[in-house]
């Protein structure tokens, strides 16, 4: 088992920046990838970006390429994203996930595990 809560969310204007984390607990989460993926209001849950367990590799959603950056810090147990030049369609919950192996991370199906969400506003 392994517990993931996320952390950073808020209200910020078009345009701004905000990072969230995500701090795993349990059974450590050095050795597997690990994902973001948001959910709108009346939207289904879509992949945002994800990384390996060495961070060497990273994946991102065509929407946020450019805009958003995964890192993690194993030491810490913790994975970050950092949005920045954030658009109101980026309104969203976020959330982390721990990757269940596999080459594959865009998949919600990939995951194995997930933290409750952060509420992210982009005001226009």
């Amino acid at each position: 088992q392994v517990q993931l809560v996320e952390s950073g969310g808020g209200l910020v204007q078009d345009g701004g920046s905000l990072r969230l984390s995500c701090a795993a607990s349990g059974r450590t989460f050095s050795g597997y990838g690990m994902g973001w993926f948001r959910q709108a209001p009346g939207k289904e849950r879509e992949f945002v970006a994800a990384i390996t367990w060495s961070g060497g590799t990273t994946y991102y959603a065509d929407s946020v390429k450019d805009r958003f950056t995964v890192s993690r810090d194993n030491a810490k147990n913790t994975v970050y994203l950092q949005m920045n030049s954030l658009k109101p369609e980026d309104t969203a919950v976020y959330y982390c996930a721990k990757h269940n192996g596999g080459t594959y991370y865009k998949s919600l199906s990939s995951y194995a595990y997930w933290g409750q969400g952060t509420q992210v506003t982009v005001s226009s």
